[in-house]
């Protein structure tokens, strides 16, 4: 496969350059704020009495999600990695710097990793007194029927979600309200997109999906995620039909209606291009009798450099109308002017964030049971034999993510695992199993976010916490780790076995580790857990995916192997060889 070619130094300064690089782009619009580093905030948004508006979203998708970051539209972003949603502590840095006292309203597409980060950011800010409101973007006609509306995932109708909300905020909207006109937009926006060819990863350098130079996937998602059909590529004025078809036959306008327009190019895709199916969008538009308020052609939600593009209406009354003509200012979108503006306001706003105790707590080692052969140190070193192994297949994972999803599986893994490996190798010698786990739990949730960060972070610390009793684990103890884990798995991810998910490969890994330590050791339990991961993971090809991105492909989910289960077995193998080894050793 060829290698595609980036102007990017190392890829794992992307996201921090990406963040300096604005911010100094942007100096009178946007500073930096928070320990995280990945919290972009606006200069002259936040301020008392306001409610606070932050966006936020994997990167590879510019100018969302920073770029709508500035007076009159959202007052700050919070900037995962690579198409990966960000961790609760940096959506934490942008909550807590534009926190007015108003409360704050969390705007993201509806993608499970966002869900499940926003949502634990949520739950600790309300925990500190600051009230949330939570929108998830779901505009993508292609992504469930009407009656699953709110299984859709969020693509290009952000643009207008995030505009009425920070319109609504501006104008000192209480909480409540704001919340309120952004579901109103939410629920009047719909779109449907087309891709013509992949993108490629930054950190692969190859394409996330294949396509013939005759085909065109109609429904693509932003990540990559493949659409409802693969087609013969057509004129720009069929595909344009196409789309608009699946838009206005749910939409429903009438002789009248009015509407606002956005053709959204996806990276690679020419503003030629764009406007051809602009034309042939206000030519159908015309023939029904409805007008068009305002429209915006060019590149507004991307996909690094997919080719395609995408059409994007919101159905307006009078008050969503004033809400998308109130004047804003960001580095992607200008609407009249904001001269009149309170400026300087976030400066006097930033508030300390609350300082978090991260050290890790360690229990006295004499009140714990030392029986057992796994030890701290071997646990450690079990844990750190996963990260190697799975760094080591991070191509195959994100190979067999790429089939289903977004190609980002191994690359996501392999930064968490990292993270892992780091913090652990800072632990002191006589810290707990349970005090090593919640080390872990924090590294991988901090690094990763996705989906995969809270998935992780709860299993290790549901893991550690049913071991708090002891200093060794012996064989029950080993497998009550593993249950502990996969509880807090199915808890944090609502995924049930036969969804074709990691659970797939957990459920037998536990259930064979069970029976195991009725009569066996603890290399017994992991040898079984082991086996029984793979065996599930082998089933889940036979699958019909019913979670995640890939539930959206239906029947087109089956003949391949879950990457989630996969990494599942690939870590439960790697602490079973460490095991041995140790075993073997003594």
């Amino acid at each position: 496969m060829t290698k595609t070619k980036k102007l990017i130094n190392a890829p794992e300064d992307i996201i921090p350059q990406l963040v300096s690089g604005m911010v100094a782009a942007h100096p009178d619009m946007l500073m930096r704020e928070g320990k995280t580093g990945r919290a972009i905030v606006a200069v002259d948004g936040p301020r008392d009495g306001k409610v606070g508006i932050v966006v936020g979203g994997g990167s590879g998708h510019e100018p969302a999600f920073a770029g709508y970051v500035g007076r009159g539209l959202a007052d700050a972003a919070a900037v995962g990695n690579i198409f990966a949603s960000p961790s609760p502590e940096q959506i934490l840095d942008a909550a807590r710097a534009v926190d007015g006292g108003a409360g704050v309203v969390f705007l993201y597409g509806n993608y499970t990793g966002d869900v499940m980060n926003f949502t634990m950011a949520a739950e600790e800010l309300e925990a500190e007194g600051t009230q949330v409101r939570q929108i998830q973007v779901a505009d993508d006609v292609a992504s469930a029927p009407r009656e699953l509306r709110s299984e859709r995932r969020g693509i290009a109708g952000d643009f207008f979600v995030f505009k009425i909300a920070g319109a609504a905020a501006d104008l000192g909207e209480p909480l409540a309200r704001v919340a309120s006109l952004a579901q109103k937009a939410n629920d009047a926006t719909l779109s449907m997109g087309v891709a013509l060819g992949p993108c490629s990863l930054p950190q692969t350098g190859k394409p996330n999906f294949e396509i013939s130079d005759e085909d065109m996937e109609i429904g693509m998602g932003l990540h990559g995620e493949p659409g409802v059909r693969r087609e013969k590529l057509a004129s720009a004025d069929t595909v344009t039909d196409e789309l608009l078809d699946s838009i206005l036959s749910e939409m429903a306008p009438v002789k009248g209606d009015r509407v606002a327009v956005l053709v959204n190019g996806l990276g690679s895709t020419s503003l030629i291009e764009l406007y051809i199916i602009f034309n042939r969008l206000k030519s159908v538009l015309d023939e029904r009798g409805i007008g068009i308020h305002h429209s915006w052609v060019g590149e507004y939600a991307t996909s690094l450099e997919m080719a395609g593009a995408s059409i994007t209406l919101l159905k307006l009354d009078d008050e969503l109308t004033r809400l998308l003509d109130h004047p804003c200012r960001t580095p992607a979108l200008t609407v009249g002017t904001t001269e009149g503006a309170v400026a300087g306001s976030a400066h006097s706003l930033r508030r300390a964030a609350k300082a978090s105790d991260s050290a890790v707590k360690t229990k006295a080692a004499a009140k714990l049971k030392s029986d057992g052969a796994i030890t701290p140190a071997i646990f450690r070193a079990m844990m750190q034999r996963a990260g190697d192994e799975i760094i080591a297949e991070r191509d195959w994972l994100s190979e067999l993510d790429g089939v289903i999803g977004d190609g980002d599986h191994g690359i996501t893994m392999e930064i968490g695992w990292k993270a892992v490996q780091g913090a652990l190798a800072n632990a002191e010698q006589d810290e707990t199993i349970e005090g090593s786990c919640k080390r872990m739990a924090k590294a991988f949730l901090d690094a990763v976010g996705a989906s995969s960060g809270p998935l992780y972070a709860t299993a290790f610390l549901r893991a550690g916490a049913a071991v708090s009793d002891r200093l060794n684990l012996d064989a029950e103890a080993l497998s009550a780790w593993l249950a502990a884990a996969l509880q807090g798995v199915r808890d944090r991810g609502r995924a049930e076995p036969g969804d074709k998910t990691m659970i797939d490969a957990w459920v037998p890994a536990v259930e064979r580790a069970e029976r195991a330590a009725a009569s066996g050791s603890e290399v017994d339990v992991m040898n079984a857990a082991r086996d029984g991961a793979e065996e599930g993971m082998n089933a889940t090809a036979n699958l019909e995916s019913r979670r995640g991105r890939s539930a959206k492909l239906g029947a087109r989910s089956k003949g391949h192997i879950d990457p989630g289960a996969a990494s599942t077995w690939i870590t439960l193998r790697a602490m079973a060889a460490t095991l041995a080894e140790a075993s073997t050793a003594a």
